[in-house]
């Protein structure tokens, strides 16, 4: 191999590190991107690529959006990083104060963390350390078949697909699951979880609200979803909803909770809440969570801290991409974003060739009517199609979604809408 001035970027990185989600002995070589600009990629020969799931779900306002990367260059010369136990800043203080204005009113209390797996982590141990302030002996979780919620323990543990799981499985917290409502089956679902809740002790039910993103993008019923978060509450039982995919505007409201009458006591958020630019969870609740964990009693307190916690510099980003999320202009093409999707799925359902053809806000998701792995050839096949068109998608199996920035030019979504009629022309 050639020495470090000569090598690629490429070669540099083969020699010492360890991509996520990725098998190296089977996987080709890693794309050098060397820069990014609203919603194009662009890597180390040149050649453009829109980002057509906004860097898994991130940078929704386009990349290296100058409104929010001024706001964290100008708050970098004031306060860059401060631990958050014993001490305060303004950015967070800011910040909680301009979620409370768009989450839902029972939410009152913000507890910052890293990133979306620490945000569920969180909100697991709350539903969990909830009950065992109050008394109760509830150490049993329910969660939905085929949820993903993280990467760490808590969250593998609540998450239901096994590609994640496989060597961690004797070591989770007990976890009982229920199928998606779809409309179909919702009072089957029910049924299954009254028979739940009367043989275990249940203490939370940690839930996708509305669509399921690692499980390639599975949709479920509104309404079937509303009557098991109805059952749970009449139980005692906690409600955190999972909203580090759907948070932010991407269902076409603020967040995915705001379609469903019932609302979580536990909302755990990141991806989209710092644009992309810097790594912060969130995990918000309600008052009658954080009295549980009021006391006088040291041992009741949330004993959860990392460093980084409310990093300064990640609350500005958070800030700066709040306040573009309310702008006028944001709202208005995620509106049109959604139509445009809504319209291309019309097209899209008489084609035999393709099932589940659905849309919500910036989200639309298909299947291609061809069998395959989760991570097969397929999917490997797809995705190196789409980007040499120029358009950067990550297939899950035979599920082709976009989830585009909601700067994208309509040119910009033309391209990927061709990209995708091309693709189902080959099969």
């Amino acid at each position: 191999m050639r020495d470090l001035k000569t090598a690629s970027l490429g070669e540099r990185d083969k020699r010492h590190l360890w991509h996520p989600l990725t098998q190296h002995k089977t996987s080709g070589d890693m794309l050098p991107i060397t820069r990014a600009k609203g919603c194009i990629l662009t890597d180390d020969e040149g050649k453009d690529y829109i980002d057509a799931i906004s860097s898994w779900y991130t940078a929704v306002y386009g990349h290296c959006n100058l409104y929010i990367t001024s706001k964290v260059a100008e708050q970098m010369t004031r306060l860059d990083q401060v631990v958050f136990s014993g001490f305060t800043h303004e950015p967070a203080i800011q910040l909680s104060e301009a979620l409370m204005k768009i989450l839902p009113e029972n939410q009152q209390k913000l507890f910052f963390n890293d990133n979306g797996s620490t945000a569920t982590e969180i909100g697991i141990k709350m539903a969990l350390q909830y009950h065992h302030n109050l008394g109760n002996d509830r150490k049993v979780m329910l969660a939905f078949e085929e949820g993903f919620h993280g990467d760490t323990f808590g969250a593998m543990s609540v998450s239901g697909l096994s590609v994640y799981n496989g060597a961690f499985e004797d070591h989770f917290i007990r976890v009982e699951r229920i199928p998606v409502p779809n409309g179909k089956n919702n009072e089957e679902v029910l049924e299954i979880l009254k028979r739940l809740i009367s043989t275990h002790n249940i203490a939370g039910f940690i839930y996708e609200p509305l669509i399921q993103g690692a499980a390639a993008m599975k949709f479920h019923d509104a309404d079937g979803l509303n009557e098991i978060l109805k059952l749970c509450r009449k139980h005692d039982i906690i409600l955190v909803a999972d909203e580090v995919m759907t948070g932010f505007g991407k269902t076409g409201k603020f967040f995915a909770s705001d379609h469903i009458e019932e609302k979580p006591d536990v909302i755990c958020m990141s991806k989209a809440l710092t644009a992309g630019l810097l790594p912060m969870g969130l995990t918000s609740c309600s008052q009658m969570i954080y009295d549980a964990f009021y006391s006088d009693d040291l041992a009741k307190g949330l004993f959860h801290g990392h460093t980084y916690t409310a990093n300064p510099l990640a609350c500005t980003a958070a800030l700066a991409a709040l306040e573009l999320l309310n702008s006028e202009e944001i709202q208005q093409k995620i509106a049109h974003i959604s139509e445009r999707n809504k319209q291309f799925c019309r097209e899209l359902k008489a084609n035999p060739k393709l099932s589940k053809v659905r849309s919500l806000g910036v989200i639309m998701a298909f299947e291609l009517n061809v069998k395959t792995d989760r991570y097969g050839s397929l999917r490997n096949e797809l995705f190196n199609f789409f980007m040499e068109q120029g358009v950067f998608l990550r297939p899950l199996g035979n599920t082709i979604y976009i989830l585009p920035p909601y700067v994208i030019s309509d040119e910009e979504l033309d391209k990927i809408y061709r990209a995708i009629d091309s693709c189902i022309s080959k099969f």
